[in-house]
């Protein structure tokens, strides 16, 4: 019998070409996806950034629209201060205009005073009180010391100039003339240390001993 046989051999090539023929298709799909891949995050770039500059312009929009806002508060605010001293304005037009002299027109001053007073307090500036208060270095600058018997020491003698305060913040400090009272202040002295002892007419501390 000359007929052929399958032998393994034979068998060989035909498992080759089925393994080729097999793997060809696959690295194809791979291929593609990867493509389709970069493809979608390209995508994904592209609407990232688009997203980012509407929100870098509406950004801009917001920041270009509050300095305006904040542009038109301070000229209203402005304009309602200018407003609001007119009267006062008027007031001393008014008193140049006017014939009176002595008391009348001292009285017409001090209503002017007073009312641009009451303007500035509207304002939120108040002034520094002096009268009878005592020195304080936030509120009050010394000018020159008074030797004197009639206040006590550290007090307000008088005032030089006024001082304001606005929204509870120093604008200016009062200037004043205060009182130097050696007597005062070491009746002073006493009585902070009383509590301890006391100080007779020598100037000797005597202790107080308590039980």
């Amino acid at each position: 019998r000359s007929f052929m046989t399958d032998t393994p051999e034979n068998q060989v090539p035909d498992q080759e070409s089925g393994a080729n023929a097999s793997s060809a298709p696959a690295g194809g799909d791979s291929s593609s996806t990867a493509e389709e891949t970069i493809q979608k995050l390209r995508d994904e770039i592209r609407q990232l950034n688009d997203q980012m500059l509407r929100k870098q312009a509406e950004f801009e929009n917001i920041r270009k629209r509050m300095a305006k806002e904040k542009e038109e508060f301070q000229q209203y605010s402005l304009f309602s201060t200018l407003e609001s001293l007119l009267p006062v304005l008027d007031g001393f037009k008014m008193a140049i205009k006017s014939s009176g002299d002595g008391e009348s027109y001292r009285k017409g001053v001090e209503i002017i005073y007073q009312q641009f007073l009451t303007t500035l307090q509207r304002l939120g500036i108040e002034p520094i009180e002096t009268k009878d208060q005592f020195f304080d270095p936030n509120l009050h600058e010394a000018v020159a010391a008074v030797d004197t018997d009639i206040y006590e020491d550290q007090q307000i003698v008088d005032e030089l100039q006024a001082g304001f305060m606005y929204k509870q913040r120093l604008l200016r400090a009062a200037r004043v003339r205060v009182a130097s009272n050696p007597k005062s202040a070491k009746a002073k002295a006493q009585t902070a240390s009383s509590g301890l002892g006391s100080v007779d007419d020598s100037g000797e501390e005597t202790i107080l001993k308590l039980d």
